[in-house]
């Protein structure tokens, strides 16, 4: 890929590599091995899409960060290291350690809810806060869970799915499923935060495209001492029947307020198959023709 891509032959001599091409392009793929091997060395897996997103980089003249690919935010309780993959994935991760609310916007695949989650169980390890929140809008069902079949428990769960899948993977199925036990991890439709107030946690709001501006504010004055907040969404992907999304409002109301910040994420940092670019891409222009 890197030959193709850069018009160089790279070949091993012993212990070595050599490329061979003209200097300006050779000097950009020795930078990019040097790279690889630094991400090598640190006990990662290269991956293709670690290859692509470097010539990506190189190609638009941008300077490659030592540390994009090696920021551990927290480990597994498999061992594997999480680490952001891209500047702007590093860029979300070190506001979230920096201000006490985050909005994190952009597509799908861009790991803003996992990145989240991961931040929160490593806040929770440092002792940071007491407990973990995570909610999200159960706009499908307008938030009428009531008139859905079976406990609280069988209605929110299509819904949440996501948010166990995220902690299950980082904190293991037996710590997960002990700190939900203990009231330390809560997993719970928008609407149950409603008059609440919630001091020395990590709290976390996703699909916030598809809140309305009145559930916003009510969530963003949810916020307790000790706390800290971030709201996730993707505004190319509202499904309000004909409301004014509270992600979009958020941006136009809060953008000046001191120790919010707001981190734009796009297709250059979607981390999963390269397809998915070229269609998040796509829709991003389409979202852009229609001004939002």
């Amino acid at each position: 890929m890197i030959e193709d891509r850069l018009d160089v032959k790279i070949t091993a001599r012993n212990d070595e590599l050599h490329i061979a091409g003209f200097e300006s392009r050779a000097d950009i793929a020795a930078d990019i091995l040097k790279k690889l091997m630094e991400i090598a060395k640190s006990g990662d897996s290269i991956t293709e899409q670690n290859v692509r997103y470097l010539l990506e980089l190189t190609e638009e003249e941008r300077i490659i960060d030592n540390n994009i690919l090696l920021d551990q935010i927290c480990v597994t309780y498999r061992g594997k290291p999480i680490k952001s993959k891209t500047l702007g994935q590093k860029k979300y991760v070190e506001a979230m350690r920096k201000s006490p609310i985050v909005f994190g916007v952009g597509p799908a695949g861009t790991g803003k809810t996992f990145l989240a989650v991961a931040l929160a169980v490593m806040a929770f390890r440092k002792k940071i806060v007491s407990r973990i929140i995570l909610t999200r809008p159960a706009v499908e069902a307008g938030e009428r869970l009531g008139f859905l079949p079976g406990d609280l428990q069988n209605k929110v769960d299509p819904y949440l799915r996501p948010l166990y899948d995220a902690l299950y993977q980082i904190m293991g199925p037996e710590t997960y499923q002990s700190n939900l036990e203990k009231g330390i991890i809560e997993v719970a439709p928008l609407a149950y935060m409603r008059g609440r107030t919630l001091d020395d946690a990590f709290i976390i709001l996703d699909e916030a495209q598809n809140t309305t501006p009145e559930q916003m504010k009510m969530f963003l004055t949810r916020m307790g001492i000790g706390s800290r907040m971030v709201i996730t969404g993707d505004i190319t992907q509202i499904d309000l029947p004909g409301g004014k999304s509270g992600l979009v409002e958020a941006r136009r109301i809060l953008k000046n307020v001191d120790g919010l910040e707001f981190v734009y994420l796009t297709e250059r940092d979607v981390v999963r198959h390269e397809l998915v670019q070229r269609i998040v891409k796509a829709y991003e222009y389409d979202a852009k023709g229609r001004g939002l």
